[in-house]
């Protein structure tokens, strides 16, 4: 076996992810102390090409970095105006009442918003701090060592080794990356982030906490007829498509330039296995409502990605020797809100002061137990504890009831500060609630046509991902022939549906069935690390820059 050799480059704190937690502590540990070495590592081509979120943003993380934010001049412009609540049927629409909501829900003095493009200019703000920032530099290996007793630690990453062959042997012109070190190491990958996973199962963060729970978001970028576009509207839908098949609802935001971000969030939890969550998302937009709004206009983007839902009882332990996770790496998405950004910002303010303060008393490699206590009691505790138990309410009621006790939990915690029922558990994670194929019936889904709603494939394009073919498969199967063995025969393998980019496929060769994996679509979504009934697919990063372009998502 060939052995390794890399240069080693030391900073005070090393980042993976350049998203809004990952670049808001950037700026706050230069904010603190200028003197701070920092450098951020972005997988994507670019700041901002693998962000997508809805997105309202409530710009509390924000305004904590950037009293001044607006004169500033960062691209956070599109009040909302309006909030609408609808529940569908297959052909009609009926409006819920603002009134009867909590305070939290309403979505006053927040911004529409491409949190793309906000990341982009939260970089800006960083590199004129003295942030480093490498852009197409995925971190794929954790660099690990010991404290004096032994116990393993964080040290730093690998991030920028290129030109693996398929079989992952080491090609003609492979680059073995840097070791990036840090007295402490903040992983902002996200949901479902890989290292991030390793560091959760290394020092089981999770244990005595609930499972994760997730869904995945899909979303669509239309410009749409001026006539029609009403700009600072938020409107939200539940019921149809999804029904009793799976939890979820839609979002239609009316951003500037006469666009409309337009999705679905459907709930991963959902037993049957036919379940095809992307033809749900193309059926929803066959509803007369939203028909009728994107008519004449044109669909420029589109994407997916999970969204971490477990809320407060499923986050692990945040801190560890040598690290800390941030954001969404952790899951710290309001779920009845639809917000995660603005934790995620505070999380990595949260997370730098706790930094700062330790390297400043000449401290390393330890736990950041502050940043822990600031998280719980602070405001992302604040924001995550009132709602914790409305997706378990959902998950255990169904939507009706949710809607229901969900409202009244909600209430009592805003109002007094406790709950009727406690904190509720979650119960089995999404895999483990995947049922046997032969107790549901298969779900006839409309062929797209083209005009509203795409082929997967067609779509796939809109996202402009790319993955160099010469390197490994980046998603790994633990046991090849389960797909086919098991996951077939028992669940008519719903990777074939679960996954928004097409990536798996069952074919016939030689008059047998074959499991094909087409990493080149791959959008990153980690919906098939989450949803595999087996628990046999591992979502890995690929080689830096791979994967979508998103521009403005």
């Amino acid at each position: 076996m060939t052995e390794i050799t890399r240069e080693a480059m030391d900073y005070d704190v090393v980042i993976v992810g350049a998203g809004p937690s990952g670049l808001s502590a950037a700026i706050r540990l230069k904010q603190i102390d200028p003197a701070l070495e920092v450098v951020v590592l972005e997988k994507g081509s670019e700041v901002g090409a693998h962000i997508l979120s809805g997105a309202v943003l409530d710009p509390v993380g924000l305004a904590t970095l950037f009293p001044d934010w607006k004169d500033k001049g960062a691209p956070v412009t599109t009040e909302v105006k309006e909030d609408n609540f609808y529940m569908l049927s297959a052909s009609g629409k009926v409006r819920i009442p603002n009134w009867p909501m909590p305070k939290l829900m309403s979505n006053h003095g927040n911004y529409i918003v491409s949190m793309g493009n906000v990341c982009r200019w939260l970089a800006e703000q960083a590199e004129e701090l003295g942030v480093e920032i490498f852009p197409g530099m995925a971190a794929s290996q954790i660099v690990w060592d010991t404290d004096e007793d032994g116990s393993p630690r964080v040290a730093g990453v690998v991030a920028g080794e290129f030109g693996r062959e398929p079989d992952g042997s080491i090609g003609a012109n492979y680059e073995p990356g840097m070791e990036l070190r840090g007295k402490y190491v903040f992983f902002g990958e996200g949901v479902r982030g890989s290292l991030s996973k390793e560091v959760i199962a290394k020092f089981d963060l999770s244990a005595g906490k609930e499972p994760q729970k997730f869904g995945l978001g899909m979303k669509e970028i239309w410009e749409i007829d001026p006539a029609k576009h009403r700009e600072g509207t938020v409107s939200h839908t539940m019921g149809w498509p999804l029904g009793k098949n799976a939890g979820g609802g839609s979002f239609i935001y009316h951003a500037e330039n006469n666009q409309v971000f337009i999705g679905l969030v459907t709930h991963l939890n959902y037993e049957n296995p036919h379940v095809f969550p992307y033809m749900e998302f193309q059926r929803l937009k066959h509803h007369p409502m939203i028909a009728d709004l994107l008519e004449g206009g044109k669909r420029v983007a589109y994407g997916a990605r999970a969204i971490s839902e477990g809320g407060y009882q499923s986050l692990p332990k945040l801190s560890f020797p040598g690290g800390v996770l941030l954001g969404c790496s952790a899951g710290m998405v309001n779920v009845p809100r639809i917000k995660g950004n603005h934790n995620a910002m505070l999380s990595g303010i949260a997370a730098a002061e706790a930094a700062a303060g330790a390297i400043a008393a000449e401290r390393a490699g330890d736990e950041l137990t502050a940043y822990e206590t600031a998280i719980h009691e602070g405001p992302v505790g604040k924001d995550l504890k009132p709602v914790r138990n409305v997706k378990p309410l959902w998950a255990k009621l169904g939507l009706m009831g949710s809607l229901a006790f969900g409202g009244l939990d909600m209430w009592t915690n805003s109002l007094f500060g406790f709950s009727f029922f406690g904190t509720l558990k979650h119960g089995k994670s999404d895999a483990e609630a995947t049922g046997p194929a032969d107790k549901f019936e298969p779900i006839d889904y409309p062929k797209p046509d083209g005009v509203l709603s795409f082929d997967r494939l067609t779509n796939v394009a809109f996202a402009a991902t790319n993955h160099e073919e010469s390197q490994p498969c980046h998603l790994k199967l633990a046991q090849a022939d389960v797909p086919i063995s098991v996951n077939l025969p028992k669940f008519d393998e719903p990777a074939q549906r679960y996954c928004p980019a097409g990536v798996y496929e069952v074919v016939e060769k030689d008059g047998k069935p074959e499991f094909v994996i087409n990493f080149q679509n791959c959008v990153h979504c980690k919906t098939c690390d989450i949803k595999d009934p087996s628990q046999n697919i591992t979502w890995t990063t690929p080689q830096g820059a791979d994967g979508p372009n998103y521009p403005n998502m």
